[in-house]
């Protein structure tokens, strides 16, 4: 079994270097769980600061085809701006829902899962080998809830991230345990919270963000990021609203950037 495992990692590296020849952008399916591949959307510099990866809201099952396209998910704040991370130096990963969760619900039910985790898991794992710099999980949304939940479960001894950005946090919800009711106080890493004082999603509403400031309790590093302005078009828990950041996106990948870089 060991050995099978390592003539897939073997080809997983051969098939990332002569896709990222021919298109400047990487599709790897990361070997997981038995039967179970993780597919990620790849691109960023040669030498990269720190390596995101990079979960979108919704039900977060992106589709993204061999050559790189999405079918659901576009518009979404962290797959819009991937690029952007890129260009800040970052080593980007946007995380498509796994093989065998490629059909609805996809990640709905399965963000708070041992197998979720274990999925993560082996991307920041084959990221750490490929780049060898410290590997953050940047949610959006219902990616706060992957996020959050994988660095609770994983320090980084046990190959978890290194850090965490949350953006747009769930901090209520009736579907599933939002991100300031998880135990937080069992993630050790640093913490960078980035929030829109007028995001008018019910489940992010900005008067909540203490809350769970507080319960960041053994964050060794942990801030809050409050931005304003923008425009807000359509659903306010959609991308286009201030829930999206949407017209300050550069604005807010930088920060986010530089809050990773002075770790």
């Amino acid at each position: 079994m060991k050995r099978l495992l390592v003539l897939a990692w073997i080809f997983v590296a051969v098939f990332v270097s002569a896709t990222w020849a021919q298109t400047g952008l990487r599709v790897v399916d990361i070997p997981t769980r038995p039967g179970v591949t993780q597919r990620i959307l790849l691109l960023g510099p040669e030498n990269p600061n720190a390596a995101v990866v990079l979960f979108p809201g919704g039900h977060g099952g992106l589709q993204i085809s061999p050559e790189g396209r999405f079918k659901w998910g576009e518009g979404n704040f962290v797959v819009r701006t991937r690029a952007m991370f890129a260009a800040q130096g970052l080593l980007v990963a946007v995380v498509d829902a796994p093989s065998d969760r490629q059909s609805p619900p996809y990640l709905n039910r399965f963000r708070q899962t041992p197998e979720h985790v274990a999925d993560i898991k082996a991307v920041i794992g084959w990221l750490k080998q490929q780049a060898r710099v410290p590997v953050w999980l940047v949610g959006t949304s219902r990616g706060t809830q992957s996020a959050a939940f994988i660095a609770t479960q994983l320090a980084p001894a046990d190959g978890g991230p290194d850090g965490l950005v949350l953006t747009s946090t769930i901090l209520s919800d009736d579907k599933a345990r939002p991100v300031s009711d998880m135990e937080l106080n069992k993630i050790v890493v640093p913490v960078l919270v980035v929030h829109h004082k007028r995001d008018g999603c019910k489940h992010c509403a900005y008067a909540d963000v203490p809350r769970l400031m507080d319960k960041l309790s053994a964050a060794p590093r942990k801030e809050l990021i409050t931005f304003d302005g923008g425009q807000s078009r359509g659903d306010p828990c959609e991308a286009m609203a201030y829930h999206g950041f949407n017209g300050i996106e550069k604005d807010v990948v930088a920060r986010i950037a530089q809050w990773i870089e002075s770790k």
